[in-house]
């Protein structure tokens, strides 16, 4: 039963995150790739976190999904947790991206969106500017991140924690229509 259950989540997180026919802002143009190095987030951190993904597509409702996240100099690391069984994790160290999967996890899962989403979440401005494709442009304050083309806006990241990996952070993806909620703390040693 428990097996049944962890396949549900996983279809569940899954439909949240990978929709079956993306609408793109703009015709034929994907919200670019950061592919940023892990040293770039000038900060090592151990985070513990509730992921809870809502897309516009989804009938069942927003998904949960329990991480862990970590950083350093050399990698990025995250762990997808459901039920209490690790469903993927993901290993960035900058250039090349491994993942360990598990085989309920449906092919169409990509896992280089999940790093493009922490990056852009996480990473200091300047660092993400600087990996932005010409005509992209990134607005940062206190509070609220905004990726933007055209005058149009593709992300918007709303923080309530300081520092930003802390506390609560909503990521609206108005591009791949979901929106993605993380609480974070900082993970015991």
């Amino acid at each position: 039963m428990r097996g049944v259950v962890t396949a549900l989540l996983v279809a569940g997180l899954v439909a949240c995150t990978t929709p079956p026919r993306p609408r793109p802002a703009a015709p034929g143009e994907p919200l670019p790739e950061l592919r940023l190095a892990p040293a770039a987030l000038g900060a090592s951190v151990s985070l513990a976190q509730q992921l809870v993904f809502a897309h516009e597509q989804d009938p069942g409702g927003p998904r949960s999904l329990e991480a862990l996240l970590e950083v350093d100099p050399a990698q990025m690391q995250l762990a997808g947790l459901a039920m209490g069984h690790r469903i993927l994790t993901l290993r960035w160290d900058g250039s090349r991206l491994d993942e360990e999967r598990d085989p309920r996890l449906p092919a169409q899962f990509n896992s280089a969106l999940v790093v493009r989403d922490v990056q852009l979440v996480y990473w200091p401005a300047d660092a993400v500017r600087a990996a932005l494709p010409a005509g992209w442009t990134l607005e940062d304050g206190p509070t609220q991140r905004t990726l933007s083309k055209n005058g149009r806006e593709w992300v918007t990241v709303r923080y309530d924690g300081t520092p930003r990996w802390e506390g609560r952070t909503q990521l609206t993806n108005h591009s791949e229509h979901y929106q993605l909620t993380i609480e974070s703390h900082v993970a015991d040693e």
